[in-house]
């Protein structure tokens, strides 16, 4: 993680440039009455069922930092078709998870300082075990897709903090 920054919305020193942020839980989730999500839905920190009908999966939207040294990442959520998803489930502890296809999805978190970004296609890349899938959006003209096809600068993931910090 870098070091801190000066922020220009608060004024203020912050020891911390945090290089990710995520959601515990897909949009979907939330949309379900609190007393009604342990009957509808069966989740952990890497997957989501609601209704047996919607099936999520969490990964990593990359950005590419362009003058830093690693990637500022958003912990996100995508629907899967139920074939891809009990795919996803059947290979989860696979040494050879990564070989597996792509899979289509849905994005489905909203993405602070962004045009709505639910719905956004992306293909979802299984990865390591014990490394969550990579997501990639469609190479449209929405900005988020334009910033994960060009990258980012350390000034742009400062100003995103900030939007984050004190939006």
């Amino acid at each position: 993680m870098p070091d801190g920054f000066h922020c220009q919305t608060c004024g203020e020193y912050h020891a911390e440039l945090p290089m990710d942020f995520g959601w515990d839980q897909p949009d979907a989730y939330w949309t379900i009455p609190e007393e009604e999500r342990a009957q509808r839905c069966e989740t952990n920190r890497d997957w989501c069922v609601i209704d047996q009908k919607e099936f999520f999966i969490r990964g990593c939207l990359e950005i590419p930092v362009v003058d830093g040294d690693a990637p500022f990442v958003w912990g996100a959520w995508c629907s899967l078709s139920e074939a891809s998803f009990q795919r996803t489930m059947e290979t989860w502890n696979s040494p050879s998870r990564q070989n597996e296809e792509p899979m289509f999805g849905w994005f489905c978190s909203e993405v602070p300082g962004y045009p709505d970004t639910i719905c956004l296609k992306s293909l979802v890349h299984l990865r390591e075990v014990g490394i969550r899938p990579a997501i990639q959006l469609e190479p449209t003209d929405h900005p988020l897709a334009v910033e994960q096809r060009e990258g980012i600068t350390m000034d742009r993931v400062r100003e995103i903090v900030e939007g984050i910090l004190h939006g």
